[in-house]
């Protein structure tokens, strides 16, 4: 029998954040192999068109990042409640992106999208079950 010792929880939400940072990632760049991507950047007609855009896109895409490290380093009341409300707002952005992406080119953020609703749903899901100490 292979040994399967308990995972920390602090672990398995870094991780699942992690996975999902993984999918934001490249989803975003093979965005940019989809017809007229590129040119669209070079002639700035993107969404991305405005400074307070791109602060709003850089806090957004921040937040996956900092719970890796806020997952390991937070304490367990603070790191629930995070998990659970970023966790939250991410599957719902996520669910709503793989809803209105229905050009054939962008199929494979559809699929992203799905598999990084499932991840964050995870996350919800272990945060809440967080377990609790015996006293």
């Amino acid at each position: 029998m292979l040994e399967n010792p308990i995972i920390n929880i602090k672990i398995k939400l870094a991780a699942l954040w992690s996975s999902a940072l993984f999918c934001y990632i490249y989803g975003d760049y093979f965005q940019l192999y989809t017809p007229g991507k590129v040119n669209s950047l070079i002639s700035g007609d993107n969404n991305l068109d405005s400074p307070v855009t791109l602060l709003i896109a850089s806090v957004v895409m921040a937040i996956p990042s900092v719970m890796i490290a806020g997952s390991i380093l937070l304490k367990p009341r603070l790191n629930r409640i995070l998990n659970i409300v970023f966790g939250t707002l991410f599957t719902i952005m996520m669910v709503t992106i793989g809803i209105y992406s229905t050009h054939e080119w962008y199929l494979f953020y559809v699929f992203l999208a799905f598999l990084e609703s499932i991840i964050t749903a995870l996350i919800v899901w272990h945060a809440w079950k967080w377990p609790k100490t015996v006293e």
